[in-house]
């Protein structure tokens, strides 16, 4: 069993969890149950940490620290893979990338950038009353933070915080999910054994608990949160932290739309649109689970949709040739199947798939067709296997049906001609969008949504500046 780590020691807790292979069904190990007062302690300790050591100024010394940490991630990269596959259900072939390889980078990608970042700007001289004022603007850790992070990319998404707000020089509570608890830990050990960051800088707390959570968005001591998950937990997390004002950055829920354009090409639709929804088994936020299509042109697409799924395998997450794994749980297939089947209760056509796979929880990729872009499976986000076929009639209607959601987080159009996509692109209220197959995930590029996907911006120059605050200064020139 993993340790927690709290002010730079590995502790046990006095209760336990279970981690399962959502392939097998089976425990993988048990992790450690955070108790209230651990988590307390773990404020404590980020907020000594930060407010009687130089961690948050000296740059020089977070940037080795940094190189530390991502040697030691290199190091154990292959013991995380593994890790990441049983715990997590990513199929191999995505630890290549974004579940595993991608996030390691974005370590090294914010060391480099703290090293050259200016955490000063100097402001123009300017005259009052007959005097001249030198003016600067000093950027300085936002102070205390809270990270918190779903299941479903647990490496990409703690690094996607953790690594930027240690650039900046904050002090950081991370809590892992408690169905892929011991991902999260790993870096933890990592952390604490393998680099020179200080007690009480990175501390890694996991629990089921609301009350352990709800102490990491209370928490006097804490100056920020960082959160990425569901848009209801979301809006919880608002409301408990406007009661102490804190800085807030949210990265919620999705349902994002891929418009297929009049003279867009059929296969490269249905390979986009399947390749996509199948990812990780549709727990995604930012995947493109409503597919738009000419009225005229449902059926081509649905049949070329078709014949991708007849290629891909879902099977056992281990194996090279694996594209889609198991959902995390028992509970979450369950939520999935129920969805698909108030859908088909209420109007929709199952073309293809809505059905469970044992041993584990595994679901069928599943297309619905003549799917009411107002109703429950349009709308809501799902988490799974399941892509809604949206039929419209003209670019206008489809950016309105694209638009017709409380969330803007992705996107995707795919048509002939560059320009009218980039063109019909612009127009959806969406954080990031890919046109005609476009990859905008690396960690130089900014990520996050519109409406109620999110406050803020992951990733990227602006994800360091998160958790920076400005302070103004001016000094009478004698």
């Amino acid at each position: 069993m993993k340790g927690l780590l709290i002010d730079g020691q590995l502790v046990e807790a006095p209760r336990t969890t279970v981690s399962l292979n959502p392939t097998t069904g089976e425990v993988i190990d048990e992790a450690p149950d955070a108790t209230v007062e651990q988590a307390e302690a773990a404020v404590k300790a980020a907020r000594r940490a930060f407010d009687t050591t130089d961690w948050s100024t000296n740059v020089e010394f977070r940037i080795r620290c940094m190189n530390q940490l991502y040697e030691a991630l290199v190091k154990h990269r292959e013991e995380l893979r593994e890790l990441t596959i049983a715990e997590v259900g990513h199929p191999r072939v995505m630890t290549y990338g974004a579940a595993l390889d991608v996030p390691i980078e974005i370590v090294k990608y914010y060391t480099e950038l703290a090293a050259g970042y200016s955490f000063t700007e100097d402001l123009p001289e300017t005259e009052s009353h007959g005097m001249r004022h030198r003016r600067w603007v000093e950027k300085e850790a936002a102070g205390v933070v809270s990270a918190i992070i779903p299941y479903n990319y647990p490496t990409q998404i703690a690094l996607a915080k953790v690594a930027p707000a240690l650039a900046a020089g904050c002090t950081v509570i991370l809590k892992g999910a408690p169905d892929t608890p011991l991902v999260t830990l790993a870096l933890g050990e990592i952390i604490a054994n393998e680099t020179d960051i200080p007690a009480g800088v990175v501390n890694v707390i996991t629990s089921p608990s609301v009350e352990v959570a709800e102490v990491l968005t209370s928490h006097p001591d804490v100056d920020m949160i960082t959160f990425t998950g569901s848009t209801p937990v979301g809006r919880r997390i608002m409301e408990v932290a406007s009661k102490t004002v804190k800085k807030v950055f949210l990265e919620l829920g999705g349902k994002s739309a891929l418009i297929m354009l009049d003279d867009a090409d059929a296969g490269m639709v249905a390979l986009v649109a399947t390749m996509t929804i199948c990812s990780h088994a549709g727990q995604g936020c930012a995947v493109t689970s409503r597919l738009l299509v000419p009225r005229e042109r449902q059926d081509e697409v649905v049949e070329a949709i078709k014949g991708v799924l007849a290629n891909i395998k879902v099977g056992n997450p281990a194996d090279e040739d694996t594209y889609v794994g198991p959902l995390v749980s028992a509970k979450q297939r369950e939520k999935v199947d129920a969805m698909v089947k108030r859908a088909v209760e209420a109007g929709a056509t199952l073309a293809i798939g809505g059905e469970k796979i044992d041993p584990g929880f595994f679901y069928t990729p599943t297309i619905l067709t003549n799917v009411d872009p107002d109703s429950e499976i349009a709308q809501d986000e799902v988490f799974g296997p399941v892509l809604a076929v949206i039929a419209y009639e003209g670019d206008d209607e489809a950016v309105e049906i694209a638009n017709n959601s409380i969330f803007g987080l992705s996107g995707s159009v795919i048509g002939a001609d560059d320009d009218r996509a980039i063109a019909v692109a612009r127009r959806i209220r969406s954080g990031t969008i890919s046109v005609n197959g476009g990859n905008w995930f690396a960690p130089d590029s900014p990520f996050g949504g519109y409406k109620q996907s999110g406050i803020g911006r992951e990733m990227g120059v602006v994800g360091m500046e998160e958790f920076l605050e400005r302070k103004t200064l001016a000094v009478l020139v004698r």
